[in-house]
Protein backbone atom coordinates (compact mmCIF):
# COMPACT_ATOMS: atom_id res chain seq x y z
CA UNK A 1 0.00 0.00 0.00
CA UNK A 2 1.15 3.30 -1.00
CA UNK A 3 0.91 6.67 0.70
CA UNK A 4 -0.63 9.61 -0.79
CA UNK A 5 1.72 11.94 -2.44
CA UNK A 6 1.46 15.45 -4.03
CA UNK A 7 2.58 17.31 -7.03
CA UNK A 8 6.14 17.03 -5.97
CA UNK A 9 5.96 13.57 -5.34
CA UNK A 10 5.60 14.60 -1.31
CA UNK A 11 4.32 11.84 1.04
CA UNK A 12 1.02 13.67 2.25
CA UNK A 13 -0.23 10.83 3.96
CA UNK A 14 0.57 12.31 7.83
CA UNK A 15 0.46 15.76 7.06
CA UNK A 16 -3.35 14.87 6.38
CA UNK A 17 -3.47 13.31 9.48
CA UNK A 18 -1.90 15.93 11.05
CA UNK A 19 -3.94 18.72 9.73
CA UNK A 20 -7.18 16.24 11.05
CA UNK A 21 -5.31 16.12 14.15
CA UNK A 22 -4.71 19.41 14.52
CA UNK A 23 -8.18 20.94 13.40
CA UNK A 24 -9.40 18.17 16.81
CA UNK A 25 -6.80 19.97 18.94
CA UNK A 26 -7.71 23.37 18.02
CA UNK A 27 -11.37 22.71 18.67
CA UNK A 28 -10.72 20.69 22.15
CA UNK A 29 -9.02 24.09 23.36
CA UNK A 30 -11.58 26.29 21.68
CA UNK A 31 -13.85 24.35 24.22
CA UNK A 32 -11.76 24.01 27.03
CA UNK A 33 -11.53 28.19 26.58
CA UNK A 34 -15.14 28.21 26.23
CA UNK A 35 -15.81 26.69 29.05
CA UNK A 36 -15.41 28.94 31.84
CA UNK A 37 -16.88 31.53 30.26
CA UNK A 38 -20.22 29.78 29.99
CA UNK A 39 -19.60 28.98 33.80
CA UNK A 40 -19.17 32.24 35.03
CA UNK A 41 -22.04 33.74 32.70
CA UNK A 42 -24.66 31.22 34.02
CA UNK A 43 -22.73 31.81 37.69
CA UNK A 44 -23.99 35.61 37.01
CA UNK A 45 -27.05 35.67 35.41
CA UNK A 46 -25.61 36.21 31.41
CA UNK A 47 -22.99 38.33 32.50
CA UNK A 48 -19.24 37.70 32.57
CA UNK A 49 -16.28 39.96 32.87
CA UNK A 50 -12.05 40.02 31.42
CA UNK A 51 -12.46 41.31 28.00
CA UNK A 52 -15.71 40.35 27.82
CA UNK A 53 -16.98 42.77 30.38
CA UNK A 54 -20.11 45.02 29.80
CA UNK A 55 -20.71 43.33 26.28
CA UNK A 56 -23.74 41.81 24.90
CA UNK A 57 -23.04 38.03 25.39
CA UNK A 58 -25.19 35.24 24.76
CA UNK A 59 -25.09 31.34 24.97
CA UNK A 60 -25.14 29.94 21.60
CA UNK A 61 -26.47 26.01 21.68
CA UNK A 62 -26.42 23.96 18.07
CA UNK A 63 -26.67 20.93 17.41
CA UNK A 64 -23.27 19.78 15.51
CA UNK A 65 -23.49 19.36 11.42
CA UNK A 66 -21.70 16.41 11.54
CA UNK A 67 -21.41 15.18 15.24
CA UNK A 68 -25.15 15.73 15.55
CA UNK A 69 -24.11 16.36 19.28
CA UNK A 70 -25.06 19.70 21.24
CA UNK A 71 -22.56 22.47 21.11
CA UNK A 72 -22.68 25.60 23.08
CA UNK A 73 -20.43 28.68 22.28
CA UNK A 74 -20.63 32.23 24.25
CA UNK A 75 -21.15 34.66 21.31
CA UNK A 76 -21.12 38.63 21.60
CA UNK A 77 -24.60 39.97 19.45
CA UNK A 78 -26.27 42.99 18.74
CA UNK A 79 -30.14 43.40 19.05
CA UNK A 80 -31.81 44.51 16.08
CA UNK A 81 -36.03 44.58 16.81
CA UNK A 82 -36.59 41.70 18.70
CA UNK A 83 -33.98 39.34 16.80
CA UNK A 84 -30.32 39.01 17.92
CA UNK A 85 -27.57 39.30 15.34
CA UNK A 86 -24.12 37.39 14.97
CA UNK A 87 -21.93 37.61 13.22
CA UNK A 88 -19.29 34.56 12.22
CA UNK A 89 -15.60 35.90 12.72
CA UNK A 90 -14.07 33.55 13.99
CA UNK A 91 -11.50 36.42 14.99
CA UNK A 92 -10.94 37.24 11.59
CA UNK A 93 -9.51 33.74 10.85
CA UNK A 94 -10.06 32.42 7.34
CA UNK A 95 -12.75 30.05 7.90
CA UNK A 96 -15.49 30.51 9.59
CA UNK A 97 -16.43 29.24 12.71
CA UNK A 98 -17.85 25.15 13.40
CA UNK A 99 -20.65 27.19 14.94
CA UNK A 100 -22.03 28.54 11.71
CA UNK A 101 -21.80 25.50 9.83
CA UNK A 102 -24.29 24.33 12.33
CA UNK A 103 -26.52 26.50 12.07
CA UNK A 104 -26.85 25.79 8.41
CA UNK A 105 -27.07 22.53 9.20
CA UNK A 106 -29.23 22.55 11.63
CA UNK A 107 -31.31 26.23 12.20
CA UNK A 108 -32.86 25.79 15.34
CA UNK A 109 -31.12 26.20 18.13
CA UNK A 110 -31.33 27.12 21.48
CA UNK A 111 -30.33 30.77 23.15
CA UNK A 112 -29.31 31.68 26.71
CA UNK A 113 -29.82 35.79 27.31
CA UNK A 114 -29.42 36.68 30.63
CA UNK A 115 -31.60 34.20 32.84
CA UNK A 116 -33.33 33.27 29.99
CA UNK A 117 -33.03 29.95 28.16
CA UNK A 118 -35.19 29.82 24.62
CA UNK A 119 -35.52 28.33 20.75
CA UNK A 120 -34.78 30.03 18.17
CA UNK A 121 -34.48 29.96 14.53
CA UNK A 122 -31.02 30.99 12.66
CA UNK A 123 -30.80 32.81 9.41
CA UNK A 124 -29.02 34.43 6.81
CA UNK A 125 -29.79 37.22 5.65
CA UNK A 126 -29.81 38.33 1.72
CA UNK A 127 -26.07 40.64 1.01
CA UNK A 128 -27.36 44.34 1.50
CA UNK A 129 -29.39 43.37 4.63
CA UNK A 130 -26.23 41.57 5.67
CA UNK A 131 -24.16 44.69 5.13
CA UNK A 132 -26.58 47.06 6.89
CA UNK A 133 -26.26 44.97 9.53
CA UNK A 134 -22.80 44.40 9.48
CA UNK A 135 -22.06 47.88 9.56
CA UNK A 136 -24.53 48.35 12.56
CA UNK A 137 -22.85 45.83 14.34
CA UNK A 138 -19.20 47.48 14.25
CA UNK A 139 -20.83 50.40 15.35
CA UNK A 140 -21.05 48.84 18.53
CA UNK A 141 -18.10 46.70 18.30
CA UNK A 142 -15.57 48.38 16.16
CA UNK A 143 -13.10 45.50 16.66
CA UNK A 144 -15.41 43.41 13.79
CA UNK A 145 -14.05 46.03 11.36
CA UNK A 146 -10.67 44.70 12.02
CA UNK A 147 -11.64 41.20 11.76
CA UNK A 148 -13.13 41.66 8.24
CA UNK A 149 -9.71 43.12 7.17
CA UNK A 150 -7.58 40.36 8.33
CA UNK A 151 -9.51 37.91 6.26
CA UNK A 152 -10.77 37.13 2.54
CA UNK A 153 -13.82 35.66 3.86
CA UNK A 154 -16.81 37.96 3.95
CA UNK A 155 -17.91 37.66 7.66
CA UNK A 156 -21.00 35.75 7.87
CA UNK A 157 -24.15 37.39 9.75
CA UNK A 158 -26.41 35.46 11.40
CA UNK A 159 -30.06 36.22 12.28
CA UNK A 160 -31.37 34.47 15.71
CA UNK A 161 -35.17 35.21 16.40
CA UNK A 162 -37.47 33.57 19.43
CA UNK A 163 -39.58 30.74 18.32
Amino acid sequence: MSNAQDTNNRDVTASSSYDLNNREMLKKQMEQMNLPIIEEFRANGGKVGGPFEGKNILLLETIGAKSHQSRINPIGYMKEGDAFVVIASKGGAHTNPDWYHNVLAHPEVWLEVGTERFKAQATIPEREERDRLFAAFVQQEPGFAEYQKNTTRILPVVILRRI
